[in-house]
């Protein structure tokens, strides 16, 4: 079945224009309720959010969307039962670890088989109201992946990967969807993508994905001022966590304010106040690992290149690994300990070589994002629409480590 042109009266070709004043109005007739001035605004007909047209005092509450139309991963379970299990079941059997993704596999299921009723689904304005390009790790063509730098790469496969198997596992036919719709390549992307952007994880009572139209509109700050609670009944409910002045959007955090890369995998953006990157030492995981550092940690300032002490401690650590291994467990034993005296005095002796090793890296990168910046810049964007957000993401590495070579030379 080709995508665009078929029954269901849902067209996926990537610049449809979004129908979101047609969900709005389906919105409100099941009984979402705005404050307000709280109305849908867009730029560029591509890209909707919320804003606010009035002054917004913090605590109050901004918008209510009722259980009756919230998608949640539980009630796909229930609405599918055995055949979804089996599904599951075979999903699990490729990959041990994507057992803790089933919530979103379970999303995915409900969007394809509403998508299959057409105007028929309860949700269909919804859906025809969603976006149909996405910009993030599984949208792009495997040219877009040859210029991204080791650790977006990495993180962009992992989640490509992820859908791969969510296909595989769905085309097994267990699940009861038309053969036409799990074939055709795009839909299911399509589904993938609107699940992985839109879900919205609760913990309590259970561990679920939902996706509460309307509520689904937020767009990411690093200092939201919305925030989104879920009531006993699976009511969404957002209420202002600061004061919002006319004219600001209203915002939510949707991950790791200090890494953009793992939100530019996953959703396909880079927001623009972000403060810090990742040192991008994907070869020095095992010492990251080691030292029980996670990549939040070994940060470089976007705004100074300055570079955080753990990233001193990898780079020092490997280097007693490959020449002194009683150093390297003395050194160990400093950093798990918290002992900040010990491990000042390894840094004093041994800084020159690790101020080296951080040069070397730090120029590995930055030659590295050049030349996959060129290689982005030369090609075609009617066929590679993804490659302005890719030389966004280099840029943004690259500026921040010319300002991390500058501080290094500076020191010897």
């Amino acid at each position: 079945m080709n995508m665009n042109m078929n029954m269901n009266s849902i067209s996926l070709e990537e610049w449809t224009q979004r129908d979101v004043y047609g969900m709005e109005e389906w919105a409100t007739n099941y009984g979402v309720q705005k404050y307000d001035g709280v109305e849908l605004f867009t730029s560029d007909g591509e890209d909707w959010q919320l804003i606010s047209n009035g002054y917004v005092p913090a605590g109050t509450s901004v918008l209510f969307v009722p259980a009756d139309i919230v998608l949640s991963s539980d009630g796909v379970v229930a609405e599918f039962g055995g055949s979804l299990e089996a599904a599951e079941n075979a999903l699990v059997a490729m990959d041990q670890g994507t057992a803790r993704r089933l919530p979103l596999f379970r999303l995915m299921v409900k969007i394809l088989a509403e998508y299959e009723k057409g105007e028929e689904s309860p949700w269909f304005p919804w859906l025809n109201s969603l976006p149909r390009r996405f910009y993030n790790g599984v949208s792009m063509t495997d040219a877009c992946f040859e210029c991204l730098p080791p650790y977006a790469a990495i993180l962009s496969m992992n989640e490509r990967n992820t859908y791969s198997r969510f296909v595989n596992a769905i085309r097994k036919g267990f699940v009861p969807l038309n053969p036409e719709t799990i074939n055709d390549d795009g839909v299911v992307k399509w589904a993938y993508n609107v699940a992985l952007t839109r879900f919205h994880e609760i913990w309590e009572p259970s561990r679920q994905k939902l996706i509460a139209p309307m509520a689904d509109m937020f767009n990411h700050n690093t200092n939201p001022n919305v925030e989104i609670t879920v009531d006993p009944q699976g009511n969404f409910l957002v209420n202002t966590i600061a004061d919002v002045q006319p004219g600001s959007p209203l915002t939510i955090s949707l991950g790791d304010p200090t890494n953009p890369t793992p939100l530019f995998a996953q959703y396909g953006f880079l927001y623009d106040d972000c403060k810090t990157i990742f040192c991008k030492a994907i070869h020095l995981e095992q010492q990251i690992q080691d030292l029980g550092y996670d990549f939040k940690d070994l940060l470089f300032q976007t705004e100074t290149g300055e570079i955080a002490p753990q990233v001193w401690d990898i780079f020092l650590y490997k280097i007693l690994q490959d020449n002194d291994q009683n150093a390297a467990d003395q050194f160990y034993v400093a950093c798990k300990t918290n002992d900040e005296d010990t491990k000042q005095q390894y840094h004093d002796y041994y800084f020159q070589y690790t101020l080296q090793d951080l040069k070397n890296h730090v120029y590995s990168i930055l030659g590295e994002v050049d030349q996959l910046t060129m290689k982005a810049q030369s090609y075609d964007l009617e066929t590679h629409p993804r490659v302005p957000v890719i030389v966004a993401h280099n840029n943004l590495v690259r500026d921040t480590f010319s300002m991390t070579q500058q501080l290094l030379e500076a020191m010897g």
